[in-house]
C-alpha cells in the first residue's frame, strides 16, 4: 500500500529543500504544499487539511514541523505517520518576537540574502560553514519567497503553541529527527518531545546542524524510508 507523503518545509524554504531526499524515495508519491496564505499554524493547518488526501504520511521540517504538529492536533485520524524534523515544540518565548521582526525589517531594507548571512552560523554544522554551495542553496530558496510569505511565516513562528499534550492521541508511528549540533532546535527540545511521546522513534544525525534535509539527505531519507514502511504496515493491519 502506497500512501502519499506530504512534506512541509521551513521558513523561507521551498521544494528545493526536499529534492536531495526525494532522490532516495523514488517510489513514493510526494506532495510539497506551499507554506503561505495564513498567519497562524492553526489557520495554515486547516488550509492544508482542506486540500490534502483523506489519509497521508506527514513530515515537517522546522516551521513545517510546527504546522505538522498543529495538523495532527486537528485531525490525528488522517495522519498515517508523523515525522518531525528539527523542531522546537515549545511556544515561542515573548522575547524572541523583537528579533524576528528585526529580521523582517532587514529583509525589507536589504533583501533576503543578508538575512541568510546573519542566520548562517546557526543554520549548519561548523564543518559546513565554508560550504558555498549549501549557502547559495539557502539564499536562492529565500529569494524565491516573497516578503509577504516571510511576514506570514514570522507570524506563525511568533504565535505558535505548545502541542505536546496532543501527541498521545496520534495512533500512528512518530519519528523525531534532529542534528546533533542544531543550535536552534537543541537536544533539550528533542527530549521534551520524546518525554511527551515515549513510543516515538528518535534519531540524532551526527555532524549535522539545523538544516538536516540538505546537510545529511541520505541519512534523513534512510530514517524516513524505515518510518514509511512502518507506517504503511500499520495502516494495512488496521
Amino acid at each position: 500500500m502506497s500512501i502519499p507523503l506530504v512534506l512541509l518545509g521551513g521558513t523561507l524554504c521551498d521544494a528545493a529543500l526536499w529534492q536531495p531526499i526525494c532522490r532516495y524515495l523514488p517510489q513514493q508519491s510526494v506532495i510539497i504544499p506551499e507554506m503561505g496564505g495564513a498567519e497562524s499554524a492553526e489557520q495554515l493547518a486547516a488550509q492544508l487539511l482542506n486540500n490534502l488526501p483523506p489519509r497521508f504520511l506527514l513530515a515537517g521540517f522546522s516551521l513545517g514541523a510546527l504546522v505538522a504538529l498543529e495538523m495532527q492536533a486537528q485531525a490525528p485520524q488522517r495522519i498515517a505517520g508523523l515525522a518531525l524534523m528539527a523542531v522546537n515544540p515549545l511556544a515561542d518565548a515573548p522575547t524572541n518576537a523583537a528579533g524576528r521582526i528585526a529580521l523582517l525589517a532587514k529583509a525589507e531594507e536589504s533583501g533576503m540574502t543578508p538575512v541568510i548571512e546573519q542566520l548562517w552560523p546557526r543554520y549548519v554544522h561548523a564543518s559546513r560553514l565554508a560550504d558555498s554551495g549549501l549557502f547559495h542553496t539557502l539564499c536562492k530558496m529565500a529569494t524565491r519567497n516573497s516578503m509577504e510569505r516571510f511576514r506570514q511565516q514570522t507570524a506563525i513562528a511568533i504565535q505558535r503553541r505548545d502541542l505536546r499534550h496532543t501527541l498521545p492521541a496520534l495512533h500512528a508511528p512518530l519519528l523525531i529527527l534532529n542534528g546533533d549540533s542544531d543550535a536552534i532546535c537543541t537536544p533539550k527540545h528533542q527530549r521534551l518531545l520524546t518525554d511527551a511521546a515515549p513510543a516515538a522513534r528518535h534519531i540524532t544525525l551526527e555532524q549535522c546542524g539545523h538544516f538536516l534535509p540538505l546537510e545529511q539527505p541520505q541519512a534523513c531519507a534512510s530514517a524516513l524510508q524505515t518510518w514509511i514502511k512502518e507506517s504503511e504496515q500499520c495502516v494495512s493491519t488496521h
